[in-house]
Formats: structure tokens, sequence, C-alpha cells
């Protein structure tokens, strides 16, 4: 870990316990160690944590802060606006938060002891009821807990996958998890041409589940900005527009 001169005491021993919980665990890591890791007395570090639990509970609210503003967000938008924000939010929080969110898997019961899980249930319960919508069935509220943990688990598994393609893969399955279940919900005769997440019509989505045939002018052109800029690749572009591969290669400019 390499210190910066600007850091303040606590955000050093936050990012030494860091470490430290990642290369030993949460268990085996102690305050002395964290001292000696930045040639801190222990009493150092229990001035600004009273206990090593508090660590874990600072680690993770950056975390809960950025889920919180997501979810206050959402809830001012439409349904089905406020269904794909959150998702494709969730996606974005846990990949900005992605080392402290693969230590936490190991060690998330011990914040138990404070506010922080209930905070963290409390976050869920309301991802949960944005993605599900209003008067939402059974059905609709476990896939809905399914897609959360879709946006979610990946992150902690595939730690040597690239944000990048990491949230395209994701943003992918979850759109092939809820789409279908979004067009039957609709129009189980499969007659209507409702309008999905990216545009596509019911019958479009019953022929290949969760991605439209073809990209809307407005489409081609966002996806050739975002090639042109070079911060995509096209397994993001595909992802974020809803499309196959193939599509968005047959409508990015020759070059």
């Amino acid at each position: 870990m390499t210190a910066d001169p600007g850091d303040d005491t606590r955000t050093r021993i936050l990012r030494a316990a860091l470490d430290l919980f990642a290369e030993h665990g949460y268990q085996r890591t102690s305050l002395r160690q964290i001292a000696e890791r930045l040639r801190l007395t222990k009493a150092a570090i229990l001035y600004h944590f009273p206990a090593k639990e508090h660590l874990l509970s600072a680690l993770v609210e950056p975390l809960l802060v950025d889920l919180e503003a997501l979810l206050d967000t959402a809830r001012t938008q439409p349904v089905e606006q406020a269904r794909w924000t959150v998702l494709e939010g969730w996606v974005d929080v846990m990949l900005a938060h992605r080392r402290p969110l693969g230590m936490l898997f190991h060690d998330i019961a011990l914040v138990g002891r404070g506010d922080t899980y209930h905070r963290l249930m409390e976050v869920a319960m309301r991802a949960n009821d944005l993605i599900a919508g209003p008067d939402a069935g059974r059905r609709e509220r476990v896939l809905a807990t399914q897609a959360v943990a879709a946006c979610s688990d990946p992150i902690v598994f595939f730690v040597d996958v690239s944000d990048e393609v990491l949230r395209a893969d994701m943003l992918d399955g979850v759109r092939r998890l809820l789409t279908p279940a979004a067009a039957d919900a609709a129009d189980p005769s499969g007659a209507a041409d409702a309008a999905g997440p990216s545009g596509a019509s019911t019958a479009d989505r019953r022929r290949r589940p969760g991605r439209p045939r073809a990209l809307g002018r407005e489409q081609v052109e966002t996806a050739r900005r975002m090639h042109a800029a070079g911060t995509h690749s096209v397994d993001a572009i595909a992802a974020a527009l809803g499309v196959s591969r193939a599509t968005v290669y047959r409508h990015l400019d020759p070059e």
C-alpha cells in the first residue's frame, strides 16, 4: 500500500485495514497488525475506531451511501425506468466498490452487530420493491430478488474479469432473466407490441429473449459515439443497448 501524503490518519487506517483483511481475512487481522503496518500505536487506531468491527462498518459505509442515493433517484421515476435505473446502477455501484465487496463477502455477518446490517437489508428490500414494481406477485418478487443477486454475486466470484467485460455480461444476464417475464406479464398471448427497456417489441423479445433484432437511428448514433470515444468495447455497447455483438458490429462505421 502506497500512502498518499494528503491522506488523514483515519483514511490511512481504513486503507491498511482493507489491505490486511484482503490478505489475511478479518478474523486473522489484529488491530496491532494494522498499527504496525502504519507505524502507529494501537492506541492511535482505537482513537479512531474503538473496536475492530467499526473498521468493517466504515469500509462498507461508502457502498451503502451510493446504493441509498441510487434508490432515492429511482423511486422518483416511472416503474419501468426505475427498474432499469436500479439494475444498471446497482452493477455500477458494486463495481465501484469491488475490492471491499469481495472482502465483505467473507465477513458480512460481522457487521450485524451494529446498524450496518439493518441498512443493508433495508437497501436490498427497497431495490427488490422497485425492480418488482407495484402490486407485484410472488413470481415477480422472486425474480426481482434473483435480479439483485445477478447484479452482485458475479463481482465476488469473477475477480479476474475486467470491470467492463463483467458489467456487460451481468447486464446481459439480468435482461435475459427479466425480459421474458415482463413480456408474459404485459401480454400472455404475445399479441401486444409493448416496448421493453431497450425499445424492443414483445414479438422481438420472444424471438430473441432480451435482445431486439436491430437498432433504431438514435441507438445507432449512440453506439457509434461510444465506439469512437474508445471508452467502451463492443461487448459493453451491446449490453448497454440490449443487442447482440453482431448487431453492434453491423452498425459501426467500416473503419
